[in-house]
């Protein structure tokens, strides 16, 4: 699946449409998978990354296409991921760095919206 190109951030429709998944299972999936934490826009919107739509790719193969079970999926995403069952609550060290990735390529693309002679 290609996404978009030059698009840094998609809404939850959009990723519905990429993935071809109802809107309220991505909400539900947010529950069920710790790592699956798209941050929220300034109106509250759920704002996914590329890296976002890969995590649900590839729980929706494990869930449709391999026949696993949630609570399998979620195990086997976590011990690839490194994080413990007890650790489930918290983000890995590379979902920090992308967030922070993010956040850092969205307060930039703010800054220079605001003022035009900010570094181009």
């Amino acid at each position: 699946m290609k996404l978009p190109s030059g698009k840094l951030f998609y809404k939850i429709g959009e990723v519905s449409r990429i993935t071809g998944l109802e809107s309220y299972v991505l909400r539900y999936w947010e529950t069920e998978f710790p790592f699956l934490q798209p941050k929220k826009g300034r109106g509250g919107q759920r704002v996914y990354v590329s890296s976002d739509i890969e995590a649900v790719l590839k729980i929706k193969r494990m869930l449709y296409d391999e026949g696993f079970t949630i609570s399998g999926a979620r195990k086997r995403l976590m011990s690839r991921g490194g994080a413990k069952p007890s650790e489930k609550n918290s983000p890995s060290s590379e979902m920090v760095l992308h967030r922070l990735r993010a956040n850092l390529k969205e307060l930039l693309t703010t800054m220079r919206n605001s003022d035009p002679t900010a570094g181009n």
